[in-house]
């Protein structure tokens, strides 16, 4: 066992607060310990940290620096272990639970109370032999493109995730983030047909993410649709950049930002109360984001943010783990197409089971 993960296993056994990460294409896990139990959240966004945001609710806790220690282990491809796909079996009330609301949301767009919304479900898997390390070291052998992630406090919990999604980056006035949206099944063609429902939902994200932006961020480029590939599954991505005017601050981006219609839907306030009076279960910190605020904890280098949407993620609970799941609901979405997709997206995170 390596010292970062001895140090794991010391604050898990002490019931201290602590994070591992890994940036998309580094070789370098980063922790960050706290040194005390205690819960801080953020007040401005100046705070310095890691960050660990919900997708509903006042309280945002963060792990600040000045309270905890910085360890950084660089990791070589030899070290990771490839998990094979597992097969899980699907509940059919899960499905038909599911599938009816996906049709509610159908029915409240086609009303025209929602242009988009973004539908959920959670689903559960026992893991009778969980282990934090393998599991880890698992996530960064499958999904080398993503930011990868174990966050624990025992107020929230285990989490861990694998996020093929940027929700900003900030260095110095410099800002960038993504539009991702539209999914479909990797199959290694080389020619990848996007349909215009999931054409539609991306150009719902961008449009959404360049209008918020234009009272706070100057100099906006916009990249064309392009597609990516995510674990098993694959995307249609813009690339969005600018520069942050010097009267305007991180807090006043992020607010006007979260949760985007990638997580949400449009409107956004009539989307999130749709999803919060329908979805039927607390999504926590699923669809929410986390990362380093106005730090960068490899360099400690300041004025620098690096947060991501908390996709692709699970809670663990004693032997259990929680999957959460969604998929963008347009006027053209099928319910059993989009619970198929759920199906493929939770498979990112059953493959290191």
């Amino acid at each position: 066992m390596s010292n970062l993960f001895q140090k794991v296993q010391s604050h898990q056994k002490l019931q201290l607060p602590f994070v591992l990460f890994c940036k998309p294409n580094s070789d370098k896990i980063i922790g960050l310990f706290q040194n005390d139990n205690s819960n801080y959240f953020i007040e401005n966004f100046k705070e310095k940290g890691f960050i660990f945001a919900p997708f509903s609710g006042p309280k945002i806790p963060y792990i600040p620096v000045d309270a905890s220690h910085v360890y950084v282990e660089k990791v070589s491809v030899s070290d990771f272990y490839v998990a094979s796909n597992t097969k899980f079996f699907t509940n059919d009330k899960d499905q038909s639970d599911f599938e009816k609301l996906v049709q509610k949301g159908i029915d409240a767009i086609q009303l025209g109370a929602i242009q988009k919304v973004v539908l959920s479900r959670k689903e559960t898997a026992e893991i009778p032999h969980f282990d934090l390390e393998s599991t880890f070291k698992k996530l960064l052998a499958n999904y080398p493109a993503a930011f990868k992630y174990c966050f624990f406090h025992p107020k929230t919990g285990l989490w861990l995730g694998a996020t093929p999604e940027q929700f900003l980056k900030i260095d110095n006035q410099e800002i960038q983030t993504v539009a991702l949206a539209g999914t479909q099944v990797f199959e290694d063609k080389e020619e990848v047909i996007w349909e215009v429902k999931e054409k539609k939902e991306q150009e719902f994200v961008t449009d959404f993410i360049v209008d918020s932006l234009q009272d706070y961020v100057s100099e906006v480029t916009v990249s064309n649709p392009y597609t990516v590939r995510a674990g098993n599954i694959m995307h249609i991505k813009t690339n969005i950049s600018g520069k942050l005017n010097r009267e305007q601050g991180l807090k006043q981006v992020i607010e006007v930002l979260h949760p985007t219609p990638a997580v949400c839907g449009l409107s956004k306030v009539k989307a999130k109360d749709f999803i919060l009076q329908n979805e039927g279960y607390n999504r926590e910190y699923y669809s929410g984001f986390l990362g380093e605020l106005n730090i960068n904890l490899a360099t400690f280098k300041t004025e620098q943010s690096d947060l991501f949407v908390n996709l692709r993620c699970m809670k663990i609970v004693d032997n259990v783990a929680e999957l959460f799941i969604g998929c963008g609901i347009t006027k053209d979405s099928e319910p059993n197409k989009e619970y198929v997709e759920t199906v493929n997206k939770a498979m990112t995170m059953k493959r290191v089971f």
